[in-house]
């Protein structure tokens, strides 16, 4: 088969690899869309390689079934499904909570696993037994199912924020992480305000049904959501991107008894917090990573629904030959979200 083969830092190749095989309790689907992921980028330029190289990146995955190992059960040859991409153990203190993102043993596409950025990618029995092969009902493109996982990620940040209508939510970073928070908050029927420095993005945010849109290097951030919200703060900040600074200054704009989400961090950072501060104000922190299988097929259904639309998000599109270029165009920030697409996409109905 043909791959996006990471061999090193800055080293792709588009290269045949061999082809997986369906071990029993496995299967192998044939990629029909990968979602292009800014933290897959960021390691493919190097920052957090592997261990053990060369490796397959890629964990937003949606195709068809090509072959059903021994055991398996409720999917075909030919059935369109998307992959919920973490491997859990499902016996750990974490997985028995419900809470298989943080599961001890995780391994999971991409983490261990050859990924998505691959014609045929192996689905280990860990993913099926969680129930993470989710066959696709319905009417849904393979482009929409591969935005399941990011989307899941935001709805499992609204979850532990405890979002519910009527609040009002303030997202930091408008970049597609960001317009997916916008997306989740306003399905659960929230006032949303969106800040970035790009116009266009927070142009785009409007057009996706943000309240208000703030040029944080034009305007007085503090002094716009102040007013918004009357002086209040946000009931919920969501901050996706990993600035301590940014950070720092984000906590001051938080409403008394409100949640700050750290969604978005770089490693080996601090940032300053008031303990009085936190105290008085009674602010919960939370910071949330990946999802559960759970938000993943709820996700899956909401998209399936058009409960939330997703394909506006994608700017781009791109084959495993134009891989590069994909690159190229997340990291000088032309694309809102790319899709690596394998053959015709169409949408699959039953």
């Amino acid at each position: 088969m043909k791959a996006a083969v990471v061999y090193g830092e800055n080293d792709i190749r588009i290269e045949e690899y061999p082809d997986p095989v369906a071990e029993p309790g496995e299967v192998v689907v044939r990629t029909k869309a990968a979602g292009i992921c800014a933290k897959d980028v960021q390691t493919l330029l190097g920052a957090g390689l592997p261990e053990k190289l060369p490796a397959i990146l890629g964990h937003d995955l949606a195709g068809e079934i090509s072959a059903v190992g021994q055991g398996v059960q409720g999917v075909v040859v030919g059935d369109p499904v998307a992959v919920y991409p973490i491997a859990v153990c499902g016996k750990c203190r974490y997985c028995l909570q419900g809470r298989h993102n943080i599961c001890e043993a995780a391994s999971g596409l991409a983490h261990g696993l050859a990924g998505a950025y691959a014609e045929y990618v192996r689905v280990p029995k860990d993913i099926i037994t969680v129930g993470g092969l989710i066959k696709l009902d319905g009417e849904i493109s393979f482009e929409d199912a591969a935005l399941a996982e990011p989307l899941s990620c935001t709805f499992a940040a609204a979850r532990a924020n405890r979002i519910r209508g009527g609040q009002s939510i303030l997202i930091i970073g408008g970049g597609s992480v960001g317009l997916m928070h916008l997306k989740t908050a306003k399905w659960f029927g929230c006032e949303v305000i969106v800040a970035d420095l790009n116009d266009t993005r927070l142009a785009m945010a409007g057009q996706m049904g943000a309240d208000h849109q703030i040029n944080a290097a034009k305007d007085n951030l503090r002094d716009e959501v102040m007013r918004i919200t009357e002086g209040r703060g946000a009931d919920v900040v969501i901050i996706s991107i990993g600035i301590p600074d940014v950070i720092e200054d984000c906590l001051k704009l938080i409403a008394r008894g409100g949640v700050c989400n750290i969604f978005g961090a770089s490693p080996d950072t601090e940032v300053r917090i008031d303990p009085s501060w936190l105290h008085y104000q009674e602010v919960t922190l939370t910071g949330t990573y990946a999802s559960t299988p759970g938000d993943f097929k709820k996700c899956l259904q909401l998209i399936t629904e058009e409960a939330i639309i997703v394909s506006d998000l994608v700017s781009h599109r791109f084959t495993l030959d134009s891989f590069h270029d994909a690159i190229a165009a997340s990291q000088n920030q032309e694309m809102v979200r790319g899709i690596i697409t394998f053959g015709e996409m169409v949408s699959v109905s039953f």
